[in-house]
């Protein structure tokens, strides 16, 4: 295993979020007659498709992680129940995304993703112990705030506030379990990032064709015209190396950091969203964004700052 190197983390975390920026747009690029579901499934296998020849390639080059591992019983147990309920999470995150991205718009449901950090920071100190100083609760507090107001359109009332805007802040929820599970078997294992990706989308394929068979068998009969949709193969394409960036990123620095670095990707799907798929954006939503980034930034400088102290 090769030693982290934060310069290298840090430049990994910026290639996510360029690729985090483009996704919601090439989501929502797909054919109206293609369902979310079956979109989920289809760009999760284009994923295991990409992942599988460089799980190969790597291990023709004599890296073989996992499979040179010489694990006790229970660690392989393990292993295999980490691999089932994040390839499960992941693959419920993705059909969310899809679905959240469509009904929120891009540019809501992007911000609503950043309450990511906000989740790693708060799942870290549960497993970590970190104290929260007031300025770490201010901030907090604000950042809510900022989301709930992004969430109501803007008005700040609760009747104003939209079902699929809370589904797209349930994506990072799951995405920041999935990742700190993740990121323990990364430090405890040989397991090497390109294996965790494919072993994680060919468990998420798996997941979400069941999900799809269970609650809309007749849609089985459209899911290879959806698999062979072009903007299928590109959402699988980019999801995935922004898949293996991220867990090379994170092997290098921690989440919290990680994520912080990546703050900004909505700016950029606004743009595009603006330019290629004709979205109005509105002020409120680059106010919200404005106070998003700059919490989650306070938030990661303070957590920086202050020693690590159990309680």
């Amino acid at each position: 295993m090769h030693a982290p190197s934060i310069s290298k983390g840090i430049m990994l975390s910026f290639g996510s979020l360029l690729l985090l920026g483009i996704m919601p747009v090439v989501s929502n690029s797909r054919p109206a007659a293609v369902d979310a579901l079956a979109f989920a499934v289809a760009l999760s296998f284009w994923q295991t498709v990409f992942a599988g020849p460089v799980m190969a390639m790597e291990f023709r080059l004599g890296t073989r992680g996992i499979f040179a591992a010489a694990l006790p019983r229970a660690d392989a147990w393990r292993m295999a129940v980490v691999g089932l309920l994040t390839g499960a999470l992941f693959g419920l995150s993705t059909y969310l995304y899809v679905e959240g991205v469509e009904k929120a718009g891009a540019a809501n449901a992007a911000v609503a993703m950043q309450a990511y950090p906000l989740f790693a920071i708060i799942l870290e100190f549960v497993f970590f112990r970190r104290r929260k100083t007031p300025l770490e609760l201010f901030l907090t507090l604000l950042l809510t705030a900022a989301l709930y107001y992004l969430g109501t359109g803007g008005t700040w009332r609760l009747s104003g506030l939209s079902f699929w805007f809370l589904v797209a802040v349930g994506v990072p929820l799951i995405w920041s379990i999935a990742h700190l599970i993740i990121k323990e078997e990364l430090s405890r294992t040989p397991v090497t990032p390109a294996q965790v990706t494919f072993f994680r989308v060919a468990i998420s394929t798996f997941f979400l064709v069941v999900v799809l068979a269970v609650i809309a068998f007749p849609a089985m009969a459209d899911l290879p015209m959806a698999i062979m949709q072009p903007v299928s193969i590109l959402m699988g394409l980019v999801y995935y190396l922004e898949l293996m960036v991220w867990f090379y990123a994170i092997r290098h620095i921690d989440v919290s950091l990680a994520s912080s670095i990546t703050t900004p990707w909505p700016a950029l799907t606004m743009v595009l969203a603006f330019v290629l798929l004709g979205d109005r954006i509105e002020l409120y939503q680059v106010a919200a964004l404005a106070v998003v980034v700059m919490c989650i930034y306070g938030l990661t400088l303070a957590s920086l700052r202050k020693p690590v102290v159990a309680i």
